[in-house]
């Protein structure tokens, strides 16, 4: 809104405190902007700039829901992206090699069956490492929903 189209005694829609309520515009401020009243708590307002109204509280611009004014686009829905297909995190690239080898292995072995099926690839210097970390985070976080089971130190084999 312009400066020019304010009218002191006139109803607009100001943002006021995150809100847009109803402003009347009592006067002029001395030193720039308006004073007002926000009519849904009675309480004195003051408006720095035109720029705070919206449109007159008792025009289309103003209700929720309202057409844009000419000139203005309406927003359109984004379209669906297709989803691009992903490859399976370091966990369940090691419930996938525990569930095939039957029997308890230990981090390393678990890492060196992923990578050496191309099921997970790192730029780690200890992939092994963060893979038990991971293991240990879940069985602790998860506890029985878990999908791994420490069997024995350093261990682990699927939780049936």
């Amino acid at each position: 809104m312009k400066k020019s189209d304010v009218k002191v005694g006139a109803t607009y829609s100001a943002k006021v405190s995150g809100s847009v309520v109803p402003v009347r515009i009592d006067r002029e401020n001395p030193s720039g902007g308006w004073d007002g009243t926000n009519l849904k708590t009675k309480k004195a307002v003051r408006i720095k700039s035109a720029q705070r109204l919206r449109a007159d509280a008792g025009s289309a611009g103003a209700r929720k829901g309202a057409a844009a004014p000419a000139g203005k686009k309406q927003r359109q829905p984004k379209a669906d992206k297709p989803k691009k297909e992903r490859k399976p995190s370091g966990l369940d690239a090691a419930a996938q090699v525990l569930g095939e080898a039957g029997e308890p292995l230990n981090a390393k072995e678990i890492v060196d069956r992923m990578l050496e099926r191309k099921l997970w690839s790192t730029g780690g210097k200890t992939p092994h490492a963060t893979i038990y970390a991971a293991m240990i985070r879940e069985i602790a976080a998860k506890g029985s929903d878990s999908r791994f089971r420490k069997v024995e130190r350093g261990k682990f084999a699927l939780a049936k």
